[in-house]
């Protein structure tokens, strides 16, 4: 399936149950961006965006039903938040005390950190993002803030030595050298003090005035802090803080955040109708004592408009150009962000065209994979992970390291290069084609000594130079060779 493909079927997904909050995040591409001032921040920003490549795992009770992860809580009215499990759905209350319940026979007893964290290793993944806890409020990690946790006595794998999961997939993936991510949601929907049980909850926010009521949010705000500083405290090196949840931000004055901008544009659309509330959680004071913590710390507060937001996050979508801040597009891979039953994924072809796209665009692609509620991954991801990884292996290095190039893509070629001029041509070939060309029109010109070769290093590649363009000949004895690739790279040394 070719980019387009790819970009059409994301684009129909986002009208079905994948995932919420894409219309509170729907195609705003110029978004503001605050730079990051802190040096070491930089230098540590730099080193991610290098990195290109790294996995993203929602993992939960919810996992046991096999439905969007959290949603199903949220009184809003669209398709992800449908309720299609439980004994009585129609009953809110009911169906959120048997959700909540789920916890009591959460027990992924096969759980393997060390067999994701190689697959993604071999994959040619850098880092992971993972859920330590989502709306719902679930901890995936052992909080002493909260007993709606993994390692609670009413969750069976409390019993488990390996009861503490996010420690255990941060060891092994730290192991493995990939980067430890903490993908944290702001907003908690179990809490008392976000969603206090004496008022119905009406949509996705706080379910009070916090203003109304400001020692029961400062109450939120503590225990906010104190789960994240718990995580950053004892999980070791953590060198990514992935905030979720927009809508928890301080409400705009004279200048309004990304995430409250589109909220107003969309309203008046008629899209969504989110009520505009204040919830300020001090994110400022938070990064501050994160970084105590952590003192390299990337931040990623995501869809809000400030300097906590180190870097952008489309979600599963690709940006139609290169975006002039540090991004990364994150992407399902077969289902949904959660497990599902019978997920399909997508084919090793489509997931590198994804991948050289999104990096011939200067982003990095987080992809999703989703555990099940025994704690294993679905066949069909290790499968493409697999796939990604043997391409990866002879092609990484038009990859890593990389930077955008104009015109980023021509035809159906995408290009990267490096800070010493080394240029790659990535030649995306299509499921079943045969139609390979034999010489190829470069839109610029190289220097006349420059050395062309594939990156397998077994052939050497003549051209020819003319005004503002380069012509490059493709031998036959490498047709083959070429219709059997998912993508073609050669590496262009000036």
């Amino acid at each position: 399936m070719n980019i387009a493909k790819i970009k059409k079927s994301l684009a129909l997904s986002l009208f079905m149950v994948i995932s919420p909050g894409i219309f509170a995040q729907a195609v705003y591409e110029d978004e503001r961006y605050v730079p990051e001032t802190d040096p070491v921040v930089l230098e540590k920003l730099e080193e991610w965006q290098g990195f290109k490549f790294g996995l993203l795992m929602h993992w939960g009770a919810y996992s046991q039903w096999g439905i969007v992860e959290s949603w199903s809580l949220c009184p809003e009215e669209y398709g992800w938040c449908e309720r299609t499990k439980g004994s009585n759905p129609d009953d809110y209350f009911a169906y959120k005390k048997e959700y909540e319940d789920l916890q009591k026979t959460f027990n992924p007893i096969k759980f393997n950190p060390e067999k994701w964290a190689k697959a993604a290793k071999d994959a040619g993944m850098k880092y992971v993002v993972f859920t330590t806890k989502h709306h719902d409020g679930f901890s995936m990690f052992d909080s002493k803030y909260t007993d709606y946790k993994i390692t609670d006595e009413k969750t069976p794998f409390s019993s488990n030595p390996r009861a503490n999961v996010t420690k255990e997939i941060f060891d092994a993936f730290r192991k493995e050298g990939l980067w430890a991510g903490a993908y944290f949601s702001k907003p908690d929907w179990h809490s008392e003090y976000y969603w206090d049980p004496y008022f119905p909850p009406k949509d996705r926010n706080v379910n009070y005035e916090p203003e109304a009521y400001p020692e029961k949010w400062n109450n939120f705000i503590d225990f906010t802090h104190n789960q994240i500083l718990e995580l950053l405290t004892d999980y070791g090196k953590v060198d990514i803080l992935w905030l979720d949840g927009g809508w928890v931000a301080k409400k705009p004055t004279s200048q309004i955040t990304s995430w409250y901008e589109r909220q107003l544009k969309d309203n008046e659309n008629g899209y969504i109708k989110h009520r505009i509330i204040n919830q300020d959680i001090r994110m400022d004071e938070l990064v501050e004592k994160a970084r105590e913590k952590q003192p390299e710390l990337i931040v990623v507060d995501r869809a809000v408009h400030g300097k906590n937001q180190n870097y952008l996050t489309p979600e599963n979508r690709v940006p139609e150009k290169p975006l002039p801040y540090p991004w990364e597009s994150c992407i399902i891979s077969g289902g949904g962000w959660s497990w599902t039953p019978d997920a399909k994924y997508m084919s090793g072809r489509e997931a590198i065209h994804l991948l050289v796209d999104i990096v011939a665009k200067g982003g990095n692609l987080l992809l999703n994979v989703a555990p099940n509620a025994q704690g294993e991954w679905d066949e069909g991801a290790y499968q493409l992970l697999e796939e990604i990884g043997d391409w990866m292996e002879v092609n990484s290095e038009a990859i890593y390291g990389t930077k955008p190039m104009a015109p980023y893509k021509f035809d159906n070629i995408c290009i990267t290069t490096k800070k010493d001029g080394t240029i790659y041509l990535l030649y995306l070939v299509e499921e079943g084609q045969t139609n390979i060309p034999s010489e190829i029109e470069i839109p610029f010109e190289i220097i006349s000594n420059a050395r062309i070769k594939t990156l397998d290093k077994t052939t050497e590649l003549k051209f020819k130079r003319e005004l503002n363009k380069t012509i490059l000949y493709i031998p036959k004895s490498l047709t083959k060779k070429i219709a059997n690739s998912n993508v073609w790279v050669v590496k262009i040394e000036q």
